[in-house]
């Protein structure tokens, strides 16, 4: 075996999966945008996903409070709006002006949709009980939306210390799921 030992903290580089998303929150009327990578889907319907926002975030507070965010989906041509999003913090810097991002209102939600992204998801939180513990969160997606004149999005894949990977060609393989 050729293999050789890979640093534990490197790991998540290797298990990440899904997209980067820009997560809005939207408290006390100020509206904010979080760059994440960490979050898993848990149910097909209705839509569950699990996401970890560090208590030391902005949105953590913003999110924990309100209870409702939207999770934005960016492709490849919003690249340096994502990663500058994610180094900066909103408390204080208004995200939106730094990045040119558009915000424009959701339907079910106060937490702003991003119009530049894919898709979105508005969301409220489900449960609540490994917040305390490991900041992970579980929110229902209540309304999606989808620009259907994206046909490949180009997703960002966060493998870790500024390296992404690009979503790229989609296979369809035999599935008992129709």
């Amino acid at each position: 075996m050729q293999k050789k030992s890979y640093p534990l903290a490197k790991v998540y580089g290797l298990l990440e999966t899904g997209p980067v998303v820009l997560i809005t929150t939207s408290h006390k009327g100020i509206p904010n945008i979080m760059t994440q990578s960490w979050h898993t889907m848990m149910e097909f319907v209705p839509p569950l996903v699990g996401c970890v926002i560090s208590g030391n975030n902005h949105s953590f507070a913003a999110l924990k409070a309100t209870r409702e965010c939207v999770i934005n989906i960016p492709t490849l041509e919003l690249a340096k709006q994502v990663v500058a999003a994610g180094n900066c913090s909103g408390r204080k810097v208004d995200k939106f002006a730094r990045t040119g991002l558009t915000p424009v209102p959701a339907s079910k939600v106060q937490a702003p949709l991003i119009a530049d992204c894919y898709a979105n998801l508005e969301c409220r939180v489900a449960d609540t009980r490994l917040v305390n513990s490991y900041n992970f969160f579980v929110l229902e997606v209540i309304k999606a939306w989808l620009d259907p004149t994206v046909k490949n999005p180009g997703t960002l894949h966060h493998r870790g210390q500024g390296a992404f990977m690009i979503a790229g060609e989609t296979i369809k393989l035999p599935s008992r799921m129709k």
